[in-house]
């Protein structure tokens, strides 16, 4: 099979899953909508992973050993010069085959899953249509060849995310949700779009190789998009930085992350999705995809994100320290970590100095793994208490003994304990943040004890901490347990899978695959840097372990002390509560009022102006049509009359 044949199939099979299910799925085979959309996936993963294998083993290196940029395909669809046009193309490169790997194979892993969580809803081929929908949106946008398809797949990912969280149409906090996800990722995609076009007028092109060639090499191109600026800042700059705002929106990086929270009102598997591994990540690959840009020619912007997602990191990780909600932790731990992956990016340097970027993808690789793992492993342990609040569990060890086992290794993964994949990870990227810039090392380092504390918090109450019991409002709840017992196989077998990988995915050497220039990026292992964040880890697992290890008081006691600040982290820092007062309070209240009376007196009035002229001049004219012929003979004659005079005078 050929690679163009191969990136034709691999978005164009979930994208006929979509178009089947959608239209016969549930009148012809609503119960096995799911066994065929899960076939349709598997096919795609497995030619997603051959294709993978070719590029990385076979025909990507160049003589030099370096990973070449190929284009599979590439279709001109709309052009507007010789340079400028919108293409539709596939693009083989390490970043893009890396993607397509995990889209598909945490796709793949949620679609098993889903046969058994998901099994007796009403609209199960829907539900597993719009899963289609989604991942061919997310490989589209993976595999674009130029700025501009990266955007029509990126809205696309929006859509059918906002159907996914809105799965539960009957329900009007998910209806809210869905809303609130996509009207906040359209203002940063508004921006990404200026960004866009203000990039692709001054380089005269949309393909991603000729805009980064032209803006890192000396040309009119970037002497005119550094020399033109507005505010004292240059045109480059302005359009790294709205290109980086639609990746912060939807990477939910602080301030546009007020969506993800009320995201997770769709179905967990959704969760493990789009909120783990995929759509979220989009930001940390568009960064990635433009950052010999970012490195060589702007390292202003690469600092405003190496900041915010810094900034975006801690506070995730402060305000998750006080949810009770298993995946409102879990999302904020999302964002966290898509912190840990922007700043990375934010501190790195290009080629041989690019330690950053590779750690970054290393990341978003395995945190794909454990954090797919952690959603999956909380909706099984929904699927069987039949609540989201951890004070409803507790002791659920002994009942699900399989879901304890992946869920703890899930959680030692995300704390980088020695040994797991995130402890690799990790240690890559506090190594470059300690090489670049202290200051994000130390934040980063207490972000890292943070998540360990976090983390163990959530696995020691759900499944330590007391004697579970069911509710006694849900006593039926108990025939339930006897019946399903801890989960069907299809919801325990993704659980084994990505268990394993959460372990095995950092011993993989990932520099020799995915650099910032292609060339192997060689890493060391260095036992003193690893010592205090493992240290810390340790330290912030014990806290954990104390504090809800077994039932006590000293978490209230602790709560109680440190009020001001437990009050502003449970509240998520009323974040919320001033984007409601921003927009109903001044928006609405004060620049509403204002602009019902330009639009009532003004716009209105120049309307209603024009149509009373209207009817004044049609009322005019209406006493000429009363229905007489000598009227209307005498108007003929006297036309004929007045043309004959003309005529002879302008004849003389």
């Amino acid at each position: 099979m050929t690679d163009s044949l191969a990136l034709l199939l691999v978005p164009g099979l979930p994208f006929f899953g979509f178009l089947l299910l959608s239209i016969v799925g549930k009148r012809y085979f609503p119960k096995q909508s799911g066994m065929v959309g899960t076939l349709l996936m598997f096919a795609t993963c497995a030619i997603a992973v051959i294709t993978v294998y070719n590029y990385f083993f076979v025909t990507g290196k160049s003589v030099d050993g370096v990973y070449q940029h190929i284009h599979a395909y590439k279709y001109v669809w709309l052009p507007f010069t010789d340079t400028l046009s919108i293409d539709m193309g596939a693009m083989m490169d390490p970043i893009s085959m890396l993607m397509i790997v995990v889209v598909t194979f945490v796709s793949l892993m949620v679609h098993i899953y889903s046969l058994g969580y998901m099994k007796g809803e009403e609209r199960f081929a829907i539900y597993y249509s719009y899963l289609g929908l989604f991942t061919f949106s997310m490989l589209g946008l993976v595999l674009a060849t130029n700025i501009f398809q990266i955007y029509i797949f990126w809205e696309l990912v929006g859509v059918s995310s906002f159907l996914l969280i809105g799965y539960y149409f009957d329900k009007p906090s998910a209806v809210a949700a869905s809303k609130k996800a996509f009207i906040v990722t359209r203002f940063a995609d508004a921006g990404f779009l200026i960004g866009i076009l203000t990039l692709s007028y001054y380089t005269g092109t949309m393909d991603f190789d000729l805009m980064i060639q032209k803006l890192t090499m000396p040309g009119a191109e970037l002497t005119a998009i550094t020399t033109a600026g507005f505010l004292g800042i240059s045109a480059l700059t302005w359009g790294l930085l709205l290109v980086f705002m639609g990746g912060a929106g939807k990477s939910a990086m602080f301030p546009l992350h007020i969506w993800l929270p009320d995201a997770m009102e769709g179905p967990t598997p959704v969760s493990a999705l789009i909120h783990a591994a995929t759509m979220v990540v989009a930001g940390v690959y568009l960064v990635g995809r433009l950052f010999p840009i970012f490195a060589m020619s702007c390292p202003v912007a690469l600092d405003v994100v190496a900041y915010i997602g810094v900034f975006s990191s801690m506070f995730a990780a402060v305000v998750a320290c006080t949810q009770t909600d298993i995946k409102r932790v879990l999302a904020y731990s999302t964002m966290s970590q898509i912190g840990y992956m922007m700043f990375a990016l934010g501190v790195s340097g290009y080629g041989e100095n690019g330690l950053g970027f590779t750690a970054s993808f290393f990341h978003l690789f395995t945190h794909a793994m454990f954090k797919a793992l952690l959603f999956l492993g909380a909706g099984a342990v929904i699927h069987y208490v039949h609540s989201n609040d951890m004070k409803d569990m507790g002791g659920l060890r002994k009942h699900m003994p399989v879901t304890h086992i992946v869920f703890l290794i899930a959680c030692l993964a995300i704390s980088g304990f020695p040994g797991f994949a995130g402890f690799f990870s990790k240690e890559e990227i506090l190594t470059a943040a300690h090489e670049s810039n202290p200051v994000i090392y130390w934040c980063a380092l207490a972000t890292a004890g943070l998540t360990a504390f976090y983390m163990f918090r959530l696995y020691f109450s759900i499944f330590w901490g007391k004697t579970y019991h069911a509710h006694k409002k849900d006593d039926h709840h108990a025939d339930d347990h006897a019946h399903h017992g801890e989960a069907p196989w299809s919801m325990k077998i993704p659980l084994i899978i990505l268990a394993i990988l959460s372990v095995a995915s950092g011993w993989i050497s990932f520099g020799s695959f995915v650099s910032s220039d292609g060339s192997p990026m060689h890493t060391e292992f260095h036992l003193s840097a690893a010592a205090l964040p493992v240290g810390l880890a340790f330290v912030a697992i014990a806290i954990a372990l104390l504090m809800y290890g077994k039932a006590n008081t000293m978490p209230s006691r602790i709560a109680t002390t440190a009020r001001g600040l437990y009050r502003g982290a449970l509240n998520k820092f009323y974040i919320d509560e001033i984007y409601m007062f921003i927009t109903k309070r001044i928006l609405f209240g004060f620049f509403g009022p204002i602009a019902a009376w330009i639009d009532k007196n003004i716009v209105d009035g120049i309307v209603n102006f024009l149509g009373m002229a209207s009817e004044n001049i049609s009322d005019t004219l209406r006493l000429m049509q009363n229905g007489k012929v000598q009227n209307y003979a005498v108007y003929v004659f006297s036309g004929l009359l007045g043309f004959v005079i003309l005529m002879v005078f302008l004849w003389r």
